[in-house]
């Protein structure tokens, strides 16, 4: 069965274009022209990925990103005329996978698909075939039926907040998180712009499972969005 795209984009040019282009390299393609259209199509059916412009009628495509990540975490590649280091920013901190601005190139683009839809692909297998669904992220083994994280054969004692936070970015890889993203998932709360109380966590779960808290292979830092996984 063909993968699955929910392309969204009110230019109904572009969309003809990228939707052609992507069905002749054996996608579906089911197209939304404004923002309510694009949550209506996203909670009736099943897609393996998202493409999303972010000026659109009906809802701000950051808003429609925020309401995918709350019902799943499937690729979302943006495509947008906006360009600025700021908006890509944006874009990857509320949760999307990829940025690609306007103009662009239909190779360009399907190679970006791609590469997303592999990735999230390898992921899920690899989820599948480990029965006993433990994580593995360098030396750490986190187990999250047990919530427990063994380093090197050792376990380390950690807070539910700070398990829970390991958790969320060892589960999702590829995803950077800002602090409003880690404190609504994590806390189960609106964020309000306390800073200083993710900062507390992170900075002690540093300490507990970094060989260099200062230096940090786990838990990176993307200075002015907020943090992603290690590279494993």
């Amino acid at each position: 069965m063909s993968e699955s795209i929910l392309l969204v984009e009110d230019d109904p040019s572009i969309s003809e274009m990228v939707s052609r282009h992507l069905e002749k390299e054996g996608y579906r393609v089911v197209m939304a022209f404004d923002g309510r259209e694009a949550i209506r199509l996203f909670l009736e059916d099943a897609f393996d990925m998202v493409i999303l412009d972010l000026m659109l009628p009906g809802a701000d495509g950051l808003d429609i990103l925020q309401q995918i990540r709350q019902k799943s975490w499937i690729p979302v590649l943006i495509m947008s005329a906006k360009d600025s280091d700021v908006d890509k920013a944006l874009g990857l901190g509320f949760g999307a996978d990829d940025y690609m601005s306007k103009p662009f190139s239909l190779i360009e683009m399907t190679a970006r698909v791609k590469a997303a839809l592999r990735r999230a692909k390898q992921y899920s297998q690899e989820n599948l075939q480990n029965n006993d669904r433990k994580i593995r992220v360098f030396n750490l083994v986190i187990d999250p039926d047990n919530f427990s994280v063994m380093k090197n054969g050792q376990e380390i004692n950690l807070t539910a907040k700070e398990f829970h936070i390991l958790r969320l970015l060892a589960t999702h890889p590829n995803q950077v998180f800002t602090k409003a993203n880690l404190y609504e998932q994590v806390w189960n709360d609106s964020y309000y712009g306390d800073e200083n109380v993710i900062n507390v966590h992170i900075r002690r779960l540093r300490e507990k499972i970094e060989d260099n808290p200062s230096s940090p292979r786990y838990i990176k830092t993307m200075w002015g969005i907020g943090y992603k996984l290690g590279n494993q």
